[in-house]
């Protein structure tokens, strides 16, 4: 009879004071996670550019979503989206957040890229 943590138990952390909220697959920070299905997002496989000042400030960000890719090569792609652009970003969520109004700059990259693009919103 094992104890209750025993390393065959395979009811893993679900919360430390540690580190805050656990993997139960391979026990890291959720932040951290190795063990991480990084699958593709589901969707009609239709990138949209949109527009979007609600709850910043009055300031607006322009928001790509519907990326097919994920991990390194969706941080990569933002990266070179923010550079071609010239300003500031982030990546949330699968959603690339590019700052200003760069809707139509980013429909030609990501055209020439081969994505199927749509500007959406207002």
């Amino acid at each position: 009879m094992g104890s209750a943590n025993s390393a065959s138990d395979n009811s893993g952390s679900v919360y430390s004071t540690a580190v805050g909220r656990t993997c139960s697959g391979c026990g890291q920070a959720a932040s951290d996670c190795a063990c991480k299905d990084e699958s593709l997002p589901e969707g009609d496989g239709i990138v949209r550019v949109s527009r979007e000042s609600k709850g910043r400030g009055g300031k607006v960000v322009t928001l790509v979503s519907g990326i097919p890719l994920v991990g390194a090569e969706l941080k990569t792609l933002a990266k070179d989206l923010k550079k071609k652009c010239g300003v500031g970003g982030a990546l949330k969520d699968g959603v690339i957040e590019i700052q200003g109004e760069q809707r139509d700059l980013l429909v030609s990259e990501l055209s020439k890229r081969g994505f199927t693009v749509k500007k959406s919103g207002g």
